[in-house]
């Protein structure tokens, strides 16, 4: 288990869900509801699975959950140009969350590449690598190290 709350990418996620709540708070959202919810869901539904997924023992049911977490937010880019759009959003706002959305896109692709190349590893047998980069020493945790460069902000 990890402390998700650690992770740059969540952290990312968690403000990028704050925005979104936000930006369709105002009456044209209420013109389609269903859109405000789904959109909301999806962009939710991104810190929700790195959070879960940090929760358990392996790297590879990690990774299922940032697979998760990719994919909410492909349907999330969606829902957002839709938006846009339909004119709930502004083309500011929507450039905005847009970024900020590849941005989260882009920190979940690279984490995730990092726990499969430690899954490859793992299947390998080779023993894991410390944090000063040499294989043994004290056993490595399943998940990324909280004071590896993934915690860069």
């Amino acid at each position: 288990m990890f402390p998700f709350r650690r992770l740059a990418v969540w952290e990312k996620a968690h403000a990028l869900t704050l925005r979104v709540y936000s930006a369709t708070e105002g009456p044209q959202t209420r013109r389609f509801p269903g859109l405000q919810a789904q959109l909301r869901r999806a962009v939710a539904a991104i810190p929700t699975n790195i959070s879960e997924g940090s929760g358990h023992a392996s790297q590879a049911q990690f990774n299922r959950f940032l697979e998760i977490a990719l994919a909410s937010a492909r349907e999330a880019d969606y829902h957002l140009l839709l938006a846009r759009d339909l004119e709930i959003l502004s083309e500011r706002e929507y450039a905005h969350l847009e970024a900020r959305l590849s941005e989260v896109q882009g920190m979940l692709m690279g984490l995730r590449k990092r726990v499969l190349e430690r899954l490859r590893e793992n299947k390998r047998g080779e023993r894991p690598r410390g944090e000063n980069g040499k294989r043994g020493g004290r056993k490595a945790s399943p998940l990324p190290s909280p004071i590896s460069h993934l915690q860069e902000h």
